[in-house]
Formats: C-alpha cells, sequence, structure tokens
C-alpha cells in the first residue's frame, strides 16, 4: 500500500514538473521574441537630403582600395549612380563593425561640396565648416542636429565587401 502512495506522488510530481518545464519554456520563448524584438536596428535618416541609392561592391585587393586594408585607414568613392548623391567615405575603423561608409553630402545644407575627411575623427562640410564624428555620424558642432548619413557594410570576405541602403 506505501509503495502504490509513493508511485502516485512520483507521478504526481512528474506532471507537475512537465507543467513547470511547459511554463518555463513559453516564459523564454518569450522573453526572446522580446529581445529580437528590441535589439533591431532602427535606421531613420533624419537628414534633409533625398532618397539615394547605394549599391556598391568593392574588391579590396584594387589598388585604389588598398588603404581600406589598414585599420584606420579610409577612400573616398567618387558619386556615380548606385553611389549616393556625392560619392561616400569609407573607413576601416580597426573595430567592430570593421568598415563604416558615409554619404559625402552635408547632412544640414544644401551644399554643393563633399564633405572633407582629413583621418583625424571629424567629416566636416565645406560650406559651413560643420562636423560629424566618423564614428557614428553624430554632429560635432554645436546647433546642428541632424546626423551624417550611414551606409550599410556588409562584409563577404576578407577581400570584398558591400555597400547598400539599409
Amino acid at each position: 500500500m506505501r509503495f502504490i502512495t509513493n508511485v502516485q506522488n512520483i507521478c504526481k510530481l512528474q506532471s507537475f514538473t512537465n507543467k513547470l518545464d511547459i511554463t518555463t519554456m513559453q516564459k523564454l520563448f518569450l522573453l526572446l521574441i522580446l529581445i529580437i524584438f528590441f535589439s533591431c536596428e532602427k535606421n531613420d535618416n533624419d537628414d534633409f537630403l533625398p532618397t539615394a541609392t547605394v549599391d556598391i561592391t568593392i574588391n579590396l585587393n584594387l589598388p585604389q582600395y588598398q588603404n581600406l586594408l589598414i585599420p584606420t585607414g579610409w577612400v573616398y568613392i567618387e558619386q556615380g549612380s548606385t553611389i549616393g548623391l556625392q560619392g561616400l567615405l569609407v573607413q576601416n575603423t580597426g573595430l567592430t563593425p570593421k568598415y563604416k561608409a558615409f554619404e559625402r553630402a552635408c547632412p544640414n545644407n544644401d551644399c554643393a561640396s563633399p564633405m572633407i575627411y582629413d583621418g583625424s575623427l571629424k567629416m566636416k562640410c565645406s560650406c559651413d565648416q560643420s562636423e560629424y564624428s566618423i564614428i557614428d555620424g553624430s554632429p560635432q558642432t554645436s546647433g546642428n542636429s541632424k546626423s551624417a548619413r550611414e551606409y550599410r557594410v556588409l562584409v563577404l570576405s576578407s577581400t570584398t565587401i558591400k555597400i547598400t541602403n539599409y
């Protein structure tokens, strides 16, 4: 009799454990969904620049792009039909992400000249001398609220990157 009671208690305990596992799994699944939802990037362009198509694949073995193989190296990519409004500035950050690409058109002004970069931590508009961070595109000049437009850089291989719109 005592044996049967113990078996019944064990069976009840297993049923409780199964319910607990299902409830726990549901909560973990919900938590995972929330983490994925909130970790997605928000890539709103808050500048006044018109939409530009950017879709370029770069072979880093070509002489004009060899500077991108060096950490902190950078290159200008001239304007074209799929290369932004006034061309791109691409930099090897030496960090993660390894490459950053920014539109050279000034985000605060309708400037005919593209932004310049001298290898420091800032890009500069030649029209009004406003400056923007090369790290995240944020304005570095007081009174400016628009960030430099950043593009997505995908590393396809150790010698090939692709730059596109977000």
